[in-house]
């Protein structure tokens, strides 16, 4: 560690001990509630963990955090793209509802990439950081948060996070060597990385944050909540050292970058975990590791990031949204593979809302699935799960039970009526179209996907009128 480090881990570790002792003295009682963890990790595809099916790319860590843990078939991202999937996380309200529906908006600001359209959390959104923080939780967050730009509404500091350190921007953090970041409200320079150097590879300097964060509040008078939303693997592809299993592979040198990024993912949430056990609080601390949507690149014949999925990142098939889920607390929930409980992000706030005592905020369409970790319990199998996508073509999808029916340009064509239709318990590759043999079951999904669309000004269909959208 060189000078400059040693100094901005140093003021890190006051600026952390400080908020905990703010935290001490304004808490509110809330009994014994457990430490969060929410790791997200970006675009990285349903079948690039071991324990998923991938037989190439290196994951002993997490595959063996995966047989400790309570294993999700059939979980769902919020979006099949970053900046809605995040909205949906944080504020327990499916796309067709939540503020933030896609990477780019009418209206909005223009981002520190120079993009227009970027579109902030607005003043009224209640994250889940700003429930924890009201039950006496530490709060802190470091890697990609995506959902608001400097000076507007959506800053990290202003909804619920006491510490952050990351990107504000989604397309910044394309780099993994920025020249800047963000301490809180201060960009924070990297001065290695100065005039297009590569000196300090981000991605470290995220895992740093993360355990000193958890080095300061772990057994101390408060919970803690520690968002980790990683930047990796998302392109641009880039790492300091390619893992040296992969060097001497027949890959191209973007499918050892790939692995490579995986594979120092599952190192470091190992590490996060080994310091849990010295701690003492790994049996007081729920993990939930998963990643923001589906795999950029399939890999096939190579990696098949996406498994048997049908589509990929941008597609609202289940290669776009299905998304591998480990939740580990030891001594509390049974590890095993859960192939029934169907969720998706809007259910982390209602979940962690209620792990920390708190009342689940009403009309949210996420549900509370604490008792599916904690106890085993069986929940209804035939909830309604929506999804609508602005980029490309517009789309959107629903799922209610083992059917999720899905349709295309909605831009040009509207809500029409030529909507597909699958059994996933039969189909999960969604290979066998049955609209046709099952007109009944169809008709109700289109129903159901018309009903889940609120309009919004920031992110209108085309075809939709735009005085009818300034007046949601």
């Amino acid at each position: 560690m060189n000078i400059a480090q040693l100094i901005f881990w140093t003021y890190v570790s006051l600026i952390l001990l400080a908020s905990c002792a703010y935290k001490n003295n304004e808490a509110t009682e809330v009994g014994s509630p457990i430490n969060l963890i929410f790791i997200m990790v970006d675009d990285m595809g349903y079948g690039d963990l071991g324990s998923f099916g991938q037989t190439k790319i290196l994951t002993p860590h997490l595959d063996e955090l995966a047989s400790k843990s309570m294993v999700f078939t059939q979980f769902y991202s919020g979006s099949p793209v970053c900046a809605p999937a995040r909205s949906a996380l944080m504020t327990g309200y499916h796309t067709g509802h939540t503020t933030v529906r896609g990477n780019f908006g009418q209206g909005g600001v223009i981002g520190l990439s120079g993009n227009p359209g970027r579109v902030p959390l607005q003043a009224e959104d209640v994250t889940i950081a700003q429930i924890l923080q009201k039950q006496g939780y530490v709060t802190g967050m470091t890697g990609k948060w995506g959902l608001g730009e400097p000076n507007t509404t959506g800053l990290p500091n202003d909804k619920g996070f006491d510490e952050w350190f990351g990107f504000l921007n989604q397309a910044r953090a394309h780099k993994h060597y920025p020249d800047f970041i963000w301490l809180n409200r201060d960009k924070f320079e990297i001065p290695a990385n100065a005039e297009g150097n590569k000196g300090q590879y981000v991605h470290h300097l995220f895992t740093d944050f993360a355990l000193q964060f958890i080095e300061t509040h772990a057994g101390g008078d408060n919970p803690f909540f520690l968002y980790l939303p990683y930047t990796l693997p998302h392109s641009d592809l880039e790492i300091d050292e390619i893992h040296p299993d992969y060097a001497d592979k027949e890959w191209s040198e973007r499918e050892k970058v790939y692995a490579s990024m995986i594979t120092l993912i599952d190192r470091d949430v190992d590490r996060i975990v080994k310091l849990l056990e010295q701690k003492g609080v790994d049996n007081n601390t729920l993990i939930l590791f998963t990643t923001d949507n589906g795999a950029a690149n399939r890999y096939d014949g190579v990696f098949d990031s996406s498994g048997s999925l049908r589509g990929a990142k941008r597609d609202v098939y289940e290669g776009g949204i299905r998304v591998p889920l480990i939740a580990y607390l030891p001594g509390t929930i049974q590890p095993g593979i859960n192939e029934d409980f169907v969720g998706y992000f809007a259910d982390v706030l209602p979940t962690f809302a209620s792990l920390a005592g708190a009342e689940i905020p009403e009309g949210i369409d996420g549900v509370d699935f604490s008792k599916v970790l904690t106890q085993g319990e069986k929940m209804m199998d035939d909830r309604m799960l929506y999804w609508e996508f602005h980029e490309l073509s517009g789309s959107q999808a629903v799922r209610k039970g083992k059917w999720k029916a899905i349709r295309l340009d909605v831009h040009k064509k509207g809500f029409h009526k030529d909507v597909e239709l699958y059994d996933l318990s039969v189909d999960p590759s969604e290979s066998n179209d049955l609209a046709t043999t099952y007109p009944e079951i169809q008709q109700e999904m289109t129903q159901l996907m018309d009903s889940q669309h609120v309009i919004s000004q920031q992110f209108p269909f085309e075809f939709q009128d735009k005085d009818s959208a300034r007046n949601h």
